[in-house]
């Protein structure tokens, strides 16, 4: 088993290395990679939501991607500062929502600012999701 991972991991150091015999990690940009996707899933239940919406975002060095606002959904992301539970508000008290169960799971999957990101919340339906997120362009896509 020893000598396979050998065998592997020095045929990967060859493959990285390639014509000049050295494999060299260059940065693309001055800026920590920040990219997301951004998806509003129907369900609540691990592995039985069925995903109805996605969006990329890429946020440095110049927001983009298939999000309709990039701009404002990158300024939301750098006020949570990583907290993506913060972009949570009290349901607006105005809005009346059904008092029914069916669960709409939004998340936040990929890099921000150099560090790994997954998070997910689980609203218990739509209506609650509106009036939870208003005010934000996050998921407004």
């Amino acid at each position: 088993m020893r000598h396979r991972i050998a065998a592997v991991s020095a045929a990967a150091l060859l493959t990285l290395a390639g014509a000049s015999g050295v494999a060299q990690a260059q940065p693309s940009s001055l800026y920590a990679p920040s990219a997301v996707v951004l998806t509003v899933a129907k369900g609540g239940v691990e592995g039985e939501a069925t995903v109805v919406r996605a969006a990329t975002l890429s946020c440095a060095p110049t927001p983009r991607g298939t999000h309709p606002d990039p701009q404002a959904a990158c300024a939301e992301l750098a006020a949570a500062a990583g907290d993506f539970g913060t972009l949570l508000a009290s349901p607006d008290p105005d809005r009346v929502c059904p008092m029914h169960y069916d669960p709409v799971t939004v998340t936040v999957d990929g890099v921000w600012q150099g560090s790994r990101v997954s998070w997910k919340h689980t609203f218990s339906n739509a209506c609650l999701m509106s009036a939870t997120l208003n005010g934000t362009s996050l998921f407004a896509f």
